[in-house]
């Protein structure tokens, strides 16, 4: 797996979607959450939204995102640049359905210029992730 990095900044899903020329679906946005006492990854397709209820029947809780500055305490990486591989400790990782549509999806690689392109299925293997249905 080679890491892109791109002159402009790829922080945002429609940056990232422009800089790699893709779907903005097909960027795999991870975002890092505290569900009850538990820090997790959940990656979604790009323009995507967490689904408070579908989460919440999931995981017994509602989801709380966590600020910048614990996000990168939990990471290592910056907002903008999370992925759910390269982590300091693992983290649980789940996979929303909404990736399965792509051959290949684009996740942040670390920093907010950088990504990997990536099969889903690929990242969910590697990540050890649970496929779940969280999104509107």
């Amino acid at each position: 797996m080679t890491i892109i990095e791109t002159e402009a900044s790829s922080a945002t899903v429609a940056l990232a979607a422009k800089a790699h020329g893709v779907e903005p679906d097909q960027i795999a946005k991870t975002i890092c959450l505290k569900a009850g006492d538990a820090i997790l990854l959940v990656v979604t397709a790009g323009t995507k939204r967490l689904d408070n209820r579908k989460f919440r029947d999931h995981f017994g809780t509602k989801p709380r995102m966590l600020g910048a500055d614990e996000v990168v305490a939990v990471t290592s990486h910056p907002v903008g640049g999370v992925c759910p591989f390269g982590l300091p400790s693992p983290l649980p990782v789940f996979c929303d359905i909404s990736l399965r549509d792509y051959l290949e999806v684009v996740p942040a690689a670390g920093a907010t210029n950088a990504a990997v392109r990536i099969s889903p299925h690929v990242m969910a293997e590697l990540t050890k992730a649970e496929w779940v249905d969280v999104c509107q």
